[in-house]
């Protein structure tokens, strides 16, 4: 007699519309049993562009742009320059927490550093992070034109979602602090969920976060236009601080975290 097998070795189910709840309630049981098994309670969370090359990437690509003489080549290699400094404070930012979160002695917390795990600002963030000799998260997304995972991250830290929501969830339920670097319609969605829920107070912990780079948000938005138009209140900008230099993020981020965590919160369940 043919074994019968079991619904839950039924691959052919379990990717069907009928099991979509179960694959949606894994991507929220794996990760916790994950982070619950090493321990991860609290994150730095770094978003920003996945087109952000390493300083020397980009110097290569504007060089062979130019010797094509093509006009459009050598303006996205111009604007890869830009985005390549923030690849690099993202890089230093991400190193400069991590050797800091390894040096605390007065609480249990560590403060991970946890990036969408692809390239990027989110590849610099865990490179730091490694540079630093440190255990860096990468919550990885599937899509079809870009690696979900870059090699920085730990190895016991690298996921992979299906679903952008669950990955979202993730992002907001462990972090203590978001850097927000210069990016585009993901980084966009991910800041304004976040700003949302702040301002809503559906996320009830205390959060800092920072807006990295002056130049690029005061060129791309427009929050003084908001208030004048009466859909957001003045107070509202106080839900995050713009910095432009790794140290000036670092110093702030450090403050309000030792203010949020330190030893007399130390023993503080995690929100």
């Amino acid at each position: 007699m043919r074994p019968m097998e079991k619904a839950y070795k039924n691959e052919d189910f379990l990717m069907s519309r009928d099991a979509r709840a179960l694959r949606i309630l894994s991507e929220y049981l794996e990760p916790q049993s994950r982070f619950a098994r090493f321990k991860v309670t609290d994150t730095v969370v770094f978003f920003g562009s996945a087109r952000a090359l390493p300083r020397e990437n980009a110097e290569e690509a504007l060089v062979n742009a130019k010797a094509t003489g093509n006009p459009q080549a050598i303006a996205r290699a111009e604007g890869g320059m830009l985005l390549a400094r923030y690849y690099e404070d993202a890089r230093q930012l991400a190193r400069n927490m991590t050797e800091w979160s390894k040096s605390l002695s007065k609480t249990n917390r560590r403060f991970l550093v946890c990036s969408g795990g692809g390239p990027g600002i989110m590849e610099a963030a865990n490179r730091g992070a490694s540079e630093a000799h440190g255990i860096s998260i990468g919550l990885g997304i599937s899509l079809p034109n870009e690696p979900s995972v870059n090699p920085y991250i730990t190895r016991e830290m690298e996921f992979e979602f299906h679903y952008f929501f669950m990955r979202k969830f993730w992002f907001v339920y462990l972090a203590k602090a978001l850097v927000v670097f210069p990016g585009g319609f993901g980084t966009m969605d991910e800041l304004f969920e976040l700003l949302t829920l702040v301002q809503t107070q559906k996320s009830s912990k205390h959060m800092p976060i920072v807006l990295y780079g002056r130049e690029f948000w005061s060129d791309v938005l427009n929050f003084d236009a908001l208030i004048r138009w009466g859909t957001i209140s003045a107070a509202d900008l106080s839900l995050f601080h713009v910095a432009d230099t790794p140290d000036e993020a670092f110093d702030y981020l450090k403050r309000e975290l030792a203010t949020l965590y330190g030893e007399k919160d130390a023993e503080a369940p995690s929100v």
